[in-house]
């Protein structure tokens, strides 16, 4: 795999969990058709809270859970279409082309893709990779957020 060069970062630090969903609220605000989120993180590091945010910064009321069991949730009645992806549970990479997921990530909608990680070659390269971490020396609920655009 070639690795491509990082063009852009931003690093963020929430310390609590409002403030994690308050960072997707605004990218949800900012976001526009065609938006890909790409999440790479560990359990509870705030993924789902993060996609909520995100979701309601979109005009989305619907109650927004992790997708796990389903691998995606389609959420449309807001100023863009919200698809959440979470391929935590994919045995096999061809499955995310049984699902047709090309159609939802170049689509009219916003992509949030949790787990990215495990498909990456799949992701478009004009996603946004967003990296959350836990530091529990800074508190239970501090979050390091890197966010990078990466060249094409």
């Amino acid at each position: 795999m070639i690795e491509k060069e990082v063009i852009e970062k931003e690093i963020i630090e929430t310390n609590s969990r409002e403030e994690t969903y308050d960072l997707g609220f605004k990218l949800g605000q900012k976001a526009q058709p065609g938006t890909i989120y790409a999440l790479d993180a560990d359990l509870g590091c705030g993924k789902t809270v993060f996609s909520q945010g995100l979701a309601a910064g979109l005009g989305i009321t619907q109650t927004v859970n992790s997708p796990t069991f389903n691998i995606l949730k389609v959420y449309e009645k807001g100023r863009l279409p919200f698809y959440h992806f979470d391929v935590y549970r994919i045995g096999d990479i061809s499955e995310m082309d049984e699902i047709g997921c090309e159609d939802f990530f170049y689509g009219e909608g916003v992509c949030v893709i949790e787990w990215a990680d495990m498909i990456r070659e799949l992701i478009p390269d004009t996603a946004v990779w967003i990296h959350m971490a836990r530091d529990l020396s800074k508190g239970m609920d501090y979050r390091r957020i890197e966010m990078a655009q990466q060249d094409n």
